[in-house]
């Protein structure tokens, strides 16, 4: 049975290693993240020819996705390297303090001190420890310890409802983007954008570079939720990053926040990622928990196009086991999957031709319960529409262009397929598509399916034919 739902696992100490890759990717792996908080861009750049000669000996469409690090909005270093805070204490966040102590520590993000004020809450290390703020007086934060606990090197700060005004796109950021470039990044994750401008910022920087990958808002800050249509709207996708967005939100809004970021995103015909501490027990257990398998078999039925792992793979000691449980849960979770696709295409506004193609494509594929749909596609658009609803049947994506092939590892319900092209009309390159298919055993002969292609082979854009096939008939 085909995997609908995508998988997308992060690269780290436990998985750099290539034949540890290969079995990630055999498992059932996607997308793979680098994640540009850790390591050299070299490294990332080697790492990601090693993705593409894994990906190409398998035989399989592997995306790989950039993730930048975005601000640091961290404590700094101590002395011994972590202190033990207590309800009550009194301590300093102290923007010039180089080392830690048990009494104050330094600052990454300079500017935190001009960001809040007495009675602002900061949550540290993901909501672990909570800092009521007495007072601020220059660059010291005067706090007192309102949730102890221990502190280490390093770790985050949110502001409790969010508006710390530390820009998405650092210096780094802005180098980092070019190396994603450099590399032919499929997809570049921004981190902790506020408004649609951070992501067309990001896009402008991107392009300027030489980049063709798409770009993923990840909503992990309150304010990305007051601006979450615009922010949708200037992305290709969102990663739902459940992480910081809980800590700034409050984790019980977190659940449904997620099914309406998924609803909206796919309504506007956008990607879907869903992430953090998905099967976080497995970085140290063989198997996962029972509330994890139903936080994956969720997001599955909310519709999401990918599942993350983080340092589940990254740095966890069952990786490959880890992507295999994931795999289980999403192919199990698919079999309850319901649609009602005609309700769907009620509220739909098809403004161009090959966009109203796909459209009329699910709805025959749905009616006739046809076998498969055939996309014959240059970039992955026809796939991308197509994929937005749920027709029942599986999406075989061919294209010409390899950037597209990996790009669409990420489309759920779609399983791409490079195909050069040969055919000079659309008739002939119909009938290379359905060998092709049948070649991989992807139909049968009788199989009935859809395909759609343009009457002009080769040129983006122009698909505007949708034709209904029996598989092995001669025309």
């Amino acid at each position: 049975m085909q995997r609908s739902t995508k998988i997308v696992a992060t690269l780290g100490p436990a998985s750099n290693d290539q034949a540890i890759l290969e079995r990630l990717i055999a498992a059932g792996v996607n997308v793979v993240r680098l994640n540009f908080s850790h390591g050299a861009a070299q490294d990332h750049i080697n790492r990601a020819a090693v993705v593409r000669d894994v990906a190409a000996k398998l035989g399989v469409p592997v995306a790989i996705m950039v993730d930048l690090q975005g601000p640091k909005i961290r404590v700094g270093k101590f002395e011994k390297s972590k202190i033990t805070l207590n309800n009550g204490d009194r301590f300093t966040l102290d923007a010039n303090c180089e080392l830690g102590t048990q009494e104050r520590v330094g600052l990454d993000y300079k500017e935190l001190p001009s960001d809040v004020g007495p009675g602002n809450m900061l949550l540290l290390d993901d909501g672990r420890l909570v800092l009521e703020v007495l007072s601020v007086n220059g660059p010291e934060i005067h706090t007192v310890v309102r949730v102890g606990g221990v502190l280490s090197n390093n770790k985050g700060i949110n502001r409790q409802g969010g508006g710390l005004s530390a820009p998405a796109l650092t210096a780094k950021d802005m180098e980092d983007i070019k190396v994603a470039a450099q590399l032919e990044a499929d997809y570049v994750a921004v981190s902790f954008p506020k408004s649609g401008a951070d992501m067309y910022m990001a896009r402008t920087l991107l392009k300027a570079a030489g980049g063709k990958g798409l770009l993923l808002a990840k909503v992990e800050r309150a304010e990305a939720i007051v601006n979450l249509e615009e922010v949708i709207e200037a992305s290709d996708g969102i990663m739902v990053a459940r992480g910081d967005l809980a800590v700034e939100v409050g984790d019980a809004a977190v659940p449904a926040l997620q099914k309406r970021m998924i609803r909206l995103a796919r309504d506007k015909n956008k990607l879907t990622i869903t992430a953090t501490q998905m099967m976080e027990s497995m970085i140290t257990s063989p198997v996962p928990t029972r509330a994890e398998v139903s936080d994956v078999a969720n997001a599955v039925l909310d519709g999401t196009d990918a599942v993350m792992l983080s340092a589940e793979t990254a740095a966890g000691k069952y990786p490959v086991e880890t992507v295999e449980a994931m795999a289980r849960v999403c192919l199990e979770a698919e079999k309850s999957s319901d649609y009602v696709l005609d309700r769907d295409f009620l509220q739909r506004e098809f403004t161009r031709v090959d966009q109203s193609i796909a459209m009329a494509t699910l709805f025959t594929a749905s009616h006739l319960k046809v076998k498969a749909i055939a996309a014959l596609t240059q970039t992955g658009s026809t796939a991308l529409w197509m994929s937005r609803l749920n027709c029942g049947a599986p999406i075989y994506a061919l294209t010409p262009e390899l950037t597209a092939y990996r790009r669409m590892a990420l489309f759920r319900d779609v399983f791409p397929t490079h195909m050069p092209y040969h055919a000079k009309h659309s008739d002939e390159l119909i009938q290379e598509a359905e060998l092709e298919l049948l070649r991989q055993g992807l139909v049968m002969p009788g199989d009935l399916v859809v395909m759609t292609v343009g009457d002009i082979v080769g040129q983006v854009g122009h698909t505007n034919t949708m034709k209904i096939i029996k598989i092995g008939e001669r025309r």
